[in-house]
């Protein structure tokens, strides 16, 4: 099978002043981590056609990684690699090389899902993270969030419009936590590394679904501690933390036999929204800094693999934020 040959230096290259089209972070990424590793788990898939030599699987993969750090569309990757030089450099193209399209972007995109790849990428990353000394396993902070759909939310007509199903089938209604209105779309249950900031484990579902029913799945095992919100305490989940030598530190709510909290449940829980608190950083980067605010896709399988490919790209800018000096 004929693979492109790219990132050869260009004489147009070598005319450039120091530093043309650097930048540090991805300067940074491009030294931490083990690429051939990911080289490896990509290997035997190709985005080739009749007539028509590979793409260099790399390439493609950090491309994607780019789009995930940015919030890009695929036709917005495809301009901005063939605009940028530090994402040209990033891939592994020169200034004069081809570059792929966004058609070829989604295809090997299509590619990793239909490969079952990105799970294996997550835990390659995850090894490579804790070889470094990163993943702290202090405790992990269990949360939720949603994502829009891109895609058009049914209606019933009550609107005064005519009624429409929804044109993702997968995608749900979930009332917005202390706001107004809903949200028609997913939602990311997230269990961050306590200190490091690092996402471990992740699931996508629908928007509907409640917090605590992926719960017990976010939770490894090899945690010291577990913080979360009421939305995840039941006496189960409490009883089984325990059973397993892990502190579970869930926050109370009421009920219809206590419908007030005691003092001293009161101020339990503001001690554990105090720790977990800082998961909220994880989701204000992801929504504010990387644009992950809406699932370009249609359906939950590649609904799942964006918001999977944003933890991996989260990952990797964290690795690079703990290693500045």
């Amino acid at each position: 099978m004929a693979v492109k040959q790219t990132g050869q230096f260009s004489f147009a290259e070598a005319l450039m002043p120091v530093g043309a089209g650097r930048n540090d972070q991805l300067e940074r990424l491009h030294g931490l981590v083990r690429w051939y590793r990911f080289e490896k788990v990509l290997s035997g898939l190709r985005d080739d056609g009749p007539g028509r030599a590979a793409w260099p699987v790399l390439v493609m993969f950090k491309a994607l990684l780019l789009q995930a750090l940015y919030g890009l569309s695929e036709r917005e990757l495809e301009a901005a690699l063939d605009d940028r030089l530090s994402f040209r450099r990033f891939v592994g193209l020169s200034i004069e090389d081809a570059i792929p399209d966004h058609t070829t972007l989604n295809r090997f995109r299509n590619g990793l899902i239909g490969a079952g790849l990105l799970e294996k990428l997550f835990s390659e990353l995850d090894r490579q993270l804790d070889q470094a000394g990163m993943i702290l396993r202090r405790g992990t902070m269990l949360d939720a969030t949603l994502i829009e759909a891109a895609s058009v939310p049914p209606s019933d007509g009550r609107d005064g419009r005519e009624p429409r199903p929804g044109r993702d089938p997968d995608a749900a209604f979930a009332k917005r936590s202390g706001k107004p209105g809903s949200t028609y779309g997913y939602k990311a249950h997230v269990g961050v590394d306590e200190g490091s900031g690092l996402i471990r484990s992740l699931i996508t579902t629908p928007a509907n679904v409640n917090d605590t029913v992926p719960a017990d799945a976010l939770i490894l095992g090899d945690e010291k501690v577990v913080w979360a919100d009421s939305a995840y305490h039941t006496h189960a989940r409490q009883r089984r933390l325990k059973e397993a030598k892990i502190k579970p530190r869930l926050m109370r709510r009421p009920n219809k036999h206590h419908p007030d909290l005691p003092p001293r449940l009161k101020r339990y829980n503001d001690l554990i929204a105090r720790r977990r608190a800082a998961v909220e950083t994880t989701f204000a980067t992801l929504k504010n800094r990387m644009n992950l605010r809406v699932i370009r896709y249609v359906g939950l399988t590649k609904a799942r693999a964006q918001v999977l490919m944003a933890a991996i790209a989260f990952n990797l800018r964290r690795w690079t934020a703990l290693t500045a000096t």
